[in-house]
């Protein structure tokens, strides 16, 4: 019979032979690292990508492509949860690291940014578009050189007044009076990203396009 040290070998030998998935998808939450910048209008991506990652049971732990990430397998299919590195305006060089490494087209990149132009409590999945003005999805189009890529964009509010500075604006705070509201939606973006990850995009923007 086998000791207990020949079954913890044949327990480690078989781990490494097990066969590893392929990346099938990256699921990019867009923000700015560290504390300061935390529950800033801006890192409503980042938020986003925490929430789904608690969600799924993995954490943050690997660190590559200038982003720290979450490496996911679910129902048959791997894709990784990264939050790059790089601060806003530089996200693009995360996404185009990380997209060459694993070759996935633009079709397999989800990413999560704010949006100034709608309401806290709303959100908007697009198959592709312009960046809107938001910087860190003009980094993405500008080296990737493509807009054609799947996004979530959460509704962080509308500046007060049209002479109000746009980056004073989004790297302030979320109101507290409006964080629940504001966490409700990032749970509804957390569910469009996970039909968007099984390939079901439409029912995605029928059901959180609101």
């Amino acid at each position: 019979m086998s000791n207990i040290f020949d079954l913890f070998q044949l327990i480690e030998k078989k781990k490494e032979s097990a066969e590893v998935l392929p990346v099938s998808a990256l699921v990019v939450g867009l923000g700015n690292p560290g504390k300061e910048y935390m529950k800033n209008r801006h890192n409503a991506g980042f938020l986003c990508a925490e929430f789904l990652a608690m969600r799924l049971g993995v954490e943050f732990n690997k660190a590559k492509f200038k982003s720290v990430y979450a490496d996911v397998t679910k129902n048959g299919k791997r894709f990784l949860i990264m939050k790059p590195q790089t601060y806003m305006n530089n996200s693009g060089e995360a996404v185009r690291e990380a997209s060459a490494f694993y070759k996935l087209a633009p079709e397999q990149i989800i990413v999560i940014s704010d949006d100034a132009s709608l309401d806290v409590g709303k959100q908007r999945v697009k198959r592709k578009g312009s960046d809107g003005g938001q910087k860190g999805l003009r980094s993405i189009i500008y080296h990737m050189n493509t807009d054609a890529f799947p996004r979530v964009k959460i509704g962080v509010g509308k500046k007060p007044h049209p002479d109000y500075d746009m980056a004073d604006w989004v790297l302030g705070d979320i109101p507290e009076k409006e964080w629940k509201t504001f966490e409700e939606s990032l749970a509804r973006s957390a569910d469009a990203v996970e039909l968007m990850l099984a390939g079901d995009i439409e029912r995605a923007m029928n059901l959180y396009n609101g």
